[in-house]
C-alpha cells in the first residue's frame, strides 16, 4: 500500500481528533473561558455546522482544481483554524478558529477518497479506504482521550498544539508524497444535483442525521455524567473515553462485516441497540460497574450503524453519488450540531446530566423511524423497477466523506459514517 494513504490516515486522525476532544475538554475550557459546561458544548455543534456549511461548498467548488492542490489547500485551512483555536484569547474567537477548521473536513474526506482508491488500485479499494478512514477510528480510540490527558495536565491549549503539529506533518507527507494526478471527467454540478429529486435520498440523509443527533446529545456531555453523576475523578475520564472508543472500533469492524450484506437489517438492529443502551446509561449512571458497561456497548452501538448509513445514502444517489455522499457528511455533522444543542438545553433547563442521555434515546428512536420508512420506500420503489441501480465508481470529484469508516462499506466510500 503507497505510503501516500497513510499519510492521508493521518490527515484524518488530526480532523477526527479535533472534532471529538472538546466532549474530554469540558473540565478544564469552562474553568480557563469562564463560560458553562452547555456553552462550551456548542463548540461541538459551531464545528459541526462548519463541517455542514464547507463540506457541499467546498466540493463543489474544487471539483476542477487538481486533487493534490486541493488536499494541500484544506490541509492549511483546517491548521488555520486549529492555531487560531491554540491562541484563542477568548471563547469567540476559538469558536471561530474551530468553524474555520471545520470547513476543511467534509472536502478532504471526499476528495482524499477517491486520491486513496486511485494510488491503491480498484483491486485494493477497500482495503485503502479502510486505512485512510481508520485515522477515525484511532482519533476515538487515542487521539481524544490523549488529547483529554495532555489537557488535564498542561492545559487544553498542548491539546490543541499537539494536534495542530501533527497536521503540519501531514500536509508536509501530502506535499512530498501524494502525487499529481489527473481530474475524472467533469460531469458539471447539475448531474450530481440530480440525486436530490429523489425522496428516498432526503429520508436517508435525515436517518443519518437522527442519529449522529442521538450520539452526540449523550457523547457531548460524557465527561460531565461520569464526574458528576457516576462519580468518577476526572483522572478516569480519559481511561473510559478510550473504552468507548474501542467500542467505536468493534463496531466499525461488525457494521462494516454487514452492511454490504444486510444494510437495513444492521441499520434497525444497530438504532435499537444503540436507543436501548442510551436508556440503561441513564438508569445505571450512578452505578459504575454498569457504567463502564455501557460506555463500552454506546461505542460498539454508535459506530455500527455509520458504513450502513453511508452505503444507504449511496444506494439511493444511484449514478449521482458524489454531492450525495459529501452531503451526508455535513448530514451527520448537522446531527452533531442538534445533539449537544438539545443536551445542553436540557442542561441549562435544570434536569441533570442525564437529560442528555434520555435525550439521546429519543433521538434513536426517531432515527429508527426513518430507517424503517427508507426501507419501505425502497422496497416500494424496488417492487415497481424504480429503485436506483449501483453507483458509477468513476465518477468525478469526491467518493465518499465519512465521519467513520470501515472498509465493508468502501462502495466507493466506505461507510461514512459518520458520525
Amino acid at each position: 500500500m503507497p505510503l501516500a494513504v497513510y499519510v492521508l490516515g493521518l490527515s484524518v486522525f488530526c480532523i477526527g481528533t479535533t472534532e471529538f476532544m472538546i466532549s474530554g475538554l469540558l473540565p478544564e475550557l469552562s474553568r480557563d473561558l469562564s463560560v458553562s459546561v452547555p456553552t462550551v458544548g456548542w463548540l461541538i455543534s459551531g464545528y459541526a455546522l462548519g463541517v455542514v456549511v464547507g463540506g457541499p461548498a467546498l466540493t463543489v467548488a474544487t471539483l476542477r482544481v487538481p486533487r493534490k492542490t486541493s488536499l494541500v489547500g484544506l490541509l492549511l485551512l483546517f491548521v488555520l483554524g486549529q492555531t487560531m483555536g491554540a491562541l484563542a484569547p477568548g471563547y469567540g474567537v476559538l469558536m471561530a478558529g474551530r468553524v474555520i477548521a471545520a470547513l476543511a473536513q467534509g472536502a478532504f474526506f471526499g476528495i482524499g477518497s477517491v486520491v486513496a482508491v486511485e494510488l491503491a488500485g480498484p483491486e485494493r479499494r477497500g482495503r485503502a479506504l479502510a486505512i485512510m478512514f481508520a485515522g477515525l477510528t484511532v482519533a476515538n480510540v487515542f487521539g481524544v482521550p490523549a488529547g483529554t490527558f495532555l489537557s488535564q495536565h498542561a492545559g487544553w491549549r498542548a491539546s490543541f498544539w499537539a494536534v495542530d503539529a501533527l497536521a503540519v506533518l501531514a500536509l508536509l507527507g501530502v506535499l512530498f508524497l501524494v502525487p499529481r494526478m489527473p481530474n475524472g471527467p467533469y460531469a458539471g454540478v447539475r448531474a450530481e444535483l440530480s440525486a436530490f429529486r429523489n425522496p428516498r435520498v432526503w429520508v436517508a440523509l435525515s436517518t443519518s442525521m437522527l442519529t449522529q443527533a442521538a450520539i452526540f446529545c449523550c457523547f457531548g456531555y460524557l465527561a460531565k455524567l461520569l464526574t458528576d453523576v457516576g462519580g468518577f475523578s476526572e483522572s478516569a475520564v480519559p481511561v473510559l473515553l478510550t473504552l468507548f472508543g474501542v467500542g467505536c472500533f468493534a463496531g466499525s469492524v461488525v457494521g462494516g462485516r454487514f452492511a454490504d450484506r444486510h444494510p437495513l437489517p444492521n441499520l434497525y438492529a444497530g438504532i435499537s441497540a444503540m436507543a436501548l443502551v442510551l436508556v440503561l446509561l441513564a438508569v445505571a449512571a450512578h452505578s459504575r460497574a454498569a457504567t463502564v458497561v455501557t460506555v463500552l456497548a454506546f461505542g460498539l452501538a454508535a459506530f455500527s450503524i455509520n458504513p450502513a448509513l453511508q452505503a444507504q445514502v449511496m444506494r439511493e444517489a444511484g449514478r449521482a453519488p458524489t454531492l450525495a455522499t459529501t452531503t451526508n457528511t455535513s448530514a451527520f455533522n448537522l446531527g452533531n450540531t442538534i445533539g449537544p444543542w438539545v443536551g445542553g438545553s436540557v442542561i441549562g433547563a435544570g434536569l441533570g446530566y442525564t437529560a442528555p442521555v434520555w435525550s439521546g434515546a429519543v433521538l434513536a428512536v426517531a432515527g429508527l423511524g426513518t430507517a424503517l420508512v427508507s426501507g419501505l420506500l425502497h422496497r416500494r420503489a424496488a417492487a415497481t423497477g424504480a429503485a436506483p441501480g449501483p453507483a458509477e465508481p468513476s465518477l468525478p470529484a469526491a467518493v465518499p466523506a465519512p465521519p467513520t469508516t470501515t472498509p465493508a462499506a468502501a462502495s466507493p466510500h466506505q461507510g461514512a459514517g459518520a458520525p
